[in-house]
């Protein structure tokens, strides 16, 4: 009789462990491979750094380096000719993706693939100071503020 108490007792613990494991994954891809929504932020991501393109299980091509207000137009132009609103993510959205337990790249691979050991702009200015804006900086995860010059960008959107 123990044992099958003991096995039912087992059983009852996987059950109510199965759904934490399953929701304890961190990105969920879109069907198409572009997008990653961020379950702990509800954040939806583009999966590829800007310049690339999802293709064949991965991101290819080049990334483009942006200034920063070239980033900021850039995000506002992809919004229009998509109707999604695109943008670019604030320093606390950004550096949120970093993984700093990973480096070059300081992201999880999986769900952002061959994302660029650089920086990334953020559309947070330095406050005080107008040529400097926050970035990510995605080799090692830093954040940091820099003077206006090209970086790399990925946008993001407000989930459902």
């Amino acid at each position: 009789m123990k044992t099958a108490q003991l096995a039912i007792l087992l059983f009852i613990c996987l059950l109510g462990i199965l759904p934490v494991a399953a929701s304890a994954q961190p990105y969920l891809i879109s069907a198409d491979g572009t997008e990653v929504t961020d379950q702990k932020t509800g954040l939806i991501w583009r999966r590829c750094a800007e310049g690339m393109v999802f293709s064949a299980g991965t991101c290819t091509g080049k990334a483009r380096a942006f200034a920063y207000e070239a980033a900021l137009q850039h995000a506002a132009t992809q919004a229009r000719s998509t109707g999604i609103a695109w943008r670019l993510p604030d320093i606390k959205e950004l550096s949120s993706i970093a993984d700093k337990s990973r480096s070059s790249p300081a992201i999880d691979p999986t769900a952002f693939p061959a994302t660029p050991a650089s920086w990334f702009w953020s559309a947070s200015p330095f406050a005080g100071k107008s040529n400097l804006a926050w970035g990510v900086y995605f080799y090692n995860g830093d954040v940091s503020y820099y003077r206006l010059n090209n970086y790399h960008v990925r946008l993001v959107r407000a989930g459902h």
